[in-house]
């Protein structure tokens, strides 16, 4: 051992929201209390911490969107906000006494894999090194902002902000303010703009489909049923997993079933908003579920407004203190506020993940991300990913699936457990097969359909979404599948006479 590093981690994970507060829950009740959660920002929380825009909440009910270990928590409504959400995640960090192994302000810049010794290194941004057998990327599909490539934007001499780094210190009140975007978190905030600004432009370039929100306050006596009687709570959540499951059948199978939720969704348009002008700009032309859905009952009602003005026309350029539109229009703006979603594909970047024989990660996924379960990539010895590739739904809750790559992951830790000196390395046959098959389900779903989203790579790869119900992702991942997988030896434990580059001792 090298006399320079402390004894290896069992695990590092590497992001501090849902997925590796869950990690971690999971490595301690399994008595594995060698491990280390490395954090880039000042807080736990993940994209709950980061966007604290005006009414950022969740579109799934709260009952399904938390841990099934962990059900007993005083949600205030069904649809909880952001601050509830991020208070949950506190509260698991307390309970599960995970403090003391989270290191904040510790951003990972590149991490290599030595099979020598069969261990990953992982180099801070405070210039530590840090050694563990298996490394957990936890770091999700949105948690970086992705901001429009328009002219002249750098020129703009107002006040400039993306929703996920909100400016709560800039007034709105009186301004004229223009919002780039209609997706899932300009929907939220658009309602509290425009409740304080003299004047909104809203540049929409698709519109949303949009279902009505249910949503409501969870009582004294609601509370009181599911502490008294557990079972009720258990099932409420089965029940949302159920509807949703069924929902995502209309997406993905049945399009008779698609046919009325559309309807639904044209029907909500057709109540809130009455101007036929207006609502001709708002319905969607493109097939139902081509882009993300969205849940609301406020968005309507806000963009009906006589202070707001929606634009349909491309934006062409940004000027000092307006924006111009190929329609020959300029809109004088005060602020600019970016809806504008994140870098979704960019699933580990800035980080640098060199595998064996010094493959770089992101290098690997030149022409799109993929991996095995979303979860395994061959050459990449003992690394593991949570909503990696091919793992986001667009139905159902997340925590979902989460809960089951969590799963899969302890699952292998337990085997290299059983191994010390050996590290576990997937079969490239295996991703190939399982990623052929996976394009080729995706090819019949309706993200492949002639729309533009974040399901999609700029090739127009499908790299984000998962093809199915999450029940079949569930039977997936209900067991490690040790044989899709070469268990070697660390070279350091070979004998010397068979250490050579071109051998492999597998067993």
């Amino acid at each position: 051992m090298n006399s320079e590093f402390p004894p290896p981690l069992m695990v590092v994970i590497v992001g501090s929201g849902f997925a590796g507060i869950g990690m971690a829950i999971k490595l301690r009740q399994a008595g594995v209390n060698d491990f280390m959660i490395l954090e880039r920002a000042e807080g736990v929380g993940g994209t709950w911490r980061d966007n604290t825009y005006p009414g950022a909440g969740c579109d799934i009910p709260s009952p399904l969107y938390s841990f099934s270990f962990e059900p007993d928590f005083d949600w205030p409504r069904l649809f909880s906000a952001q601050a509830d959400i991020l208070r949950y995640q506190q509260h698991l960090v307390e309970k599960y006494r995970l403090k003391s192994q989270i290191r904040l302000n510790c951003e990972v810049k590149q991490a290599n894999f030595d099979q020598t010794t069969a261990l990953w290194t992982v180099q801070t941004s405070q210039g530590d090194l840090i050694r563990a057998r298996v490394l957990v990327s936890a770091t999700g599909q949105l948690n970086r902002p992705a901001y429009p490539k328009i002219p002249g934007l750098e020129a703009f001499q107002g006040q400039m902000f993306h929703s996920a780094r909100w400016n709560h210190n800039y007034d709105l009140t009186g301004k004229r303010v223009g919002i780039i975007g209609t997706g899932a978190s300009a929907i939220q905030f658009i309602p509290t703009v425009v409740a304080q600004a003299d004047q909104v432009v809203l540049f929409q370039r698709t519109p949303p489909y949009i279902l009505p929100k249910s949503d409501r306050a969870f009582t004294g006596r609601d509370r009181w049923l599911h502490h008294t009687f557990p079972v009720i709570r258990s099932l409420l959540r089965w029940r949302i997993y159920g509807s949703l499951e069924l929902f995502g059948l209309a997406i993905l199978k049945f399009r008779p079933l698609a046919a009325i939720v559309k309807e639904i969704c044209l029907a909500h348009l057709w109540l809130r908003v009455r101007d036929p002008e207006l609502r001709r700009k708002l319905t969607p032309t493109y097939p139902l579920g081509c882009k993300r859905f969205l849940v609301d009952s406020k968005f309507y009602p806000a963009v009906s407004q006589p202070n707001v003005q929606l634009v349909t026309a491309g934006i062409i350029q940004v000027g000092a203190d307006d924006v111009q539109t190929d329609d020959g229009a300029k809109h004088r703006l005060d602020a600019l506020i970016f809806g504008t979603g994140f870098a979704a594909q960019d699933f580990i970047a800035p980080m640098q993940i060199y595998g064996l024989k010094g493959q770089e990660l992101n290098a690997v996924w030149r022409e799109g991300a993929s991996a095995y379960l979303g979860i395994s990539v061959s050459s990449f010895p003992n690394f593991f990913m949570l909503y990696g590739p091919n793992t986001n739904l667009g139905h159902n809750s997340i925590i979902v699936m989460l809960e089951s790559q969590i799963h899969y992951i302890m699952g292998a830790i337990a085997t290299l457990q059983r191994s010390p000196d050996a590290f576990l390395d997937l079969k490239s046959e295996v991703q190939q097969r399982f990623n052929d098959r996976l394009q080729q389900s995706l090819h019949q779903t309706v993200w492949s359909g002639d729309c533009s989203s974040w399901y999609k790579n700029p090739n127009g790869k499908i790299t984000n979404n998962w093809p199915g119900l999450a029940t079949t992702y569930r039977n997936l991942t209900r067991n490690f599948d040790q044989q899709n997988y070469q268990l070697k030896l660390a070279r350091s434990c070979l004998p010397s006479n068979i250490l050579h580059d071109n051998v492999k001792f597998t067993i």
